[in-house]
């Protein structure tokens, strides 16, 4: 019934409008004519009809995280690396966190690495609609899929999709409008292949401070960076694909991987480095990723990932930032080879505010359990998470990895969520078969 009222709402006001375009006497009066107060009476049909529709929806995103368990809710923090390349198999059990529960583990989301990605394009498909199949037959709420595509060096499917220049050779050789295409082409081949989520772009202006580490992974100049940025956001974030602004608040010449890097700018420099990161901010990238880097002027003993003050008070209250924020790995050598290791890392990137937690490992289990140990005496950690949840769950319904489901019969219980069953794989195929060639093709006019 709400759909036929809706529908009957935006068809009527579409009628109206177009009318309104015919040519008519001029006529002067106090009085609305007749035409004037149907239409305003259909903009608050339709205007009431959308608020209840948001009143809906948000009960119905309440209503799932409700009736998740803890456990379900902390596994939803983590993006792992997924194993194998085929078929779809979770590795651990949900008893290594709460051991009255015998189900295996999920976490919200997976990383693919090169290793993850089978030999063609029909052979990457099966596996993404494995894990759906997974999910959807275990009542397990879909994880969404992220890969690193920058381009260039850090290229996971070079060896799949079309050509794809790193972002220092795009902004120095092909203008917006061949960037715009390339962006499009790429986020089709993605999203047929059954990825969600693009680790990427690098938002950080290119310096002396940190090209050594960033090697042609930044578009280059502040305005290079807004320019292209803002495009490779919109495009990808238009063709499915949510985009991750990384690496916040920057990075010195110095591998994460290895060591812990250090900004040592002062407070106006370091802001004044930021404003790249808080202009594309306004284009509504799904995520941002933390580095571990240390700055000397805000928050000087906390790497940034694990810091409240830029997660919190700068990132999400300072700049307005509503989606998912993520900590970078916290297995890297930045962490645990100064004094965080990861069961304490876990901890205080929770505590900080981040949503996501990455982990290259396949298993997190064990760093879950922490959280689970945490929460189960802590209310306010409790609600650190649920806010989390939130946001993940809002990311894969803009992704529709789940989607809302409408029960017109009054009787039953209202709007709910529940997972979407991919495209079949032949379509999925000749999608990204035709982006591929036409990605190509650019490169060739």
């Amino acid at each position: 019934m709400l759909k036929r009222n809706l529908s009957a709402v935006l068809l009527s006001l579409c009628f109206i409008i177009c009318s309104c375009g015919k040519s008519e006497p001029k006529i002067i009066s106090v009085k609305k004519t007749e035409q004037e107060k149907l239409l305003h009476k259909s903009s608050n049909d339709l205007h009431n009809a959308l608020v209840y529709r948001k009143q809906q929806e948000d009960k119905a995103i309440t209503n799932y995280i409700n009736s998740m368990s803890l456990q379900e809710k902390i596994c939803q923090m983590f993006i792992v690396n997924i194993d194998g390349n085929r078929k779809f198999a979770p590795v651990e059990k949900m008893s290594l966190i709460c051991a009255e529960d015998d189900s295996y583990i999920v976490p919200g989301g997976y990383l693919f690495f090169g290793f993850n990605l089978a030999d063609t394009p029909e052979e990457v498909i099966s596996f993404t609609n494995s894990i759906d199949t997974y999910c959807i037959n275990n009542n397990i709420t879909p994880p969404f899929l992220s890969i690193d595509q920058e381009g260039g060096k850090v290229n996971r499917l070079r060896r799949l999709a079309g050509l794809y220049p790193s972002a220092e050779e795009i902004s120095d050789t092909l203008s917006l409008d061949q960037a715009e295409k390339l962006f499009i082409y790429q986020a089709k081949q993605m999203a047929a292949l059954g990825f969600h989520l693009n680790l990427a772009p690098v938002a950080e202006v290119c310096t002396d401070t940190n090209k050594d580490f960033l090697d042609g992974r930044s578009y280059g100049s502040f305005e290079k960076v807004l320019n292209y940025g803002k495009l490779n956001v919109k495009k990808f974030e238009n063709n499915g694909i949510g985009t991750v602004l990384k690496h916040f608040p920057g990075n010195s010449n110095t591998d994460p991987h290895s060591g812990l890097p250090e900004i040592n700018l002062s407070e106006k420099d370091l802001f004044e480095s930021l404003k790249s990161f808080e202009e594309l901010i306004k284009e509504n990238p799904s995520g941002i990723l933390m580095s571990h880097a240390r700055t000397t002027a805000v928050d000087k003993e906390t790497p940034a990932c694990l810091s409240s003050v830029w997660v919190t008070d700068i990132l999400r209250k300072k700049y307005g930032y509503n989606g998912i924020i993520f900590s970078d790995d916290i297995f890297m050598g930045a962490l645990s080879k100064n004094n965080y290791p990861p069961e304490k890392a876990v901890l205080m990137a929770v505590n900080a505010g981040i949503d996501s937690i990455m982990i290259s490992e396949k298993r997190f289990a064990s760093m879950a359990k922490i959280l689970y140990n945490k929460a189960i005496e802590d209310n306010e950690f409790v609600e650190k998470i649920n806010a989390a949840i939130r946001r993940i769950i809002e990311f894969k319904i803009k992704k529709h990895i789940l989607q809302f489901d409408i029960n017109e019969d009054e009787n039953l219980n209202g709007w709910e969520l529940q997972p979407v069953n991919p495209d079949t794989s032949h379509k999925r195929t000749e999608d990204f078969y035709e982006y591929r060639k036409s990605n190509n093709n650019l490169f060739q006019e």
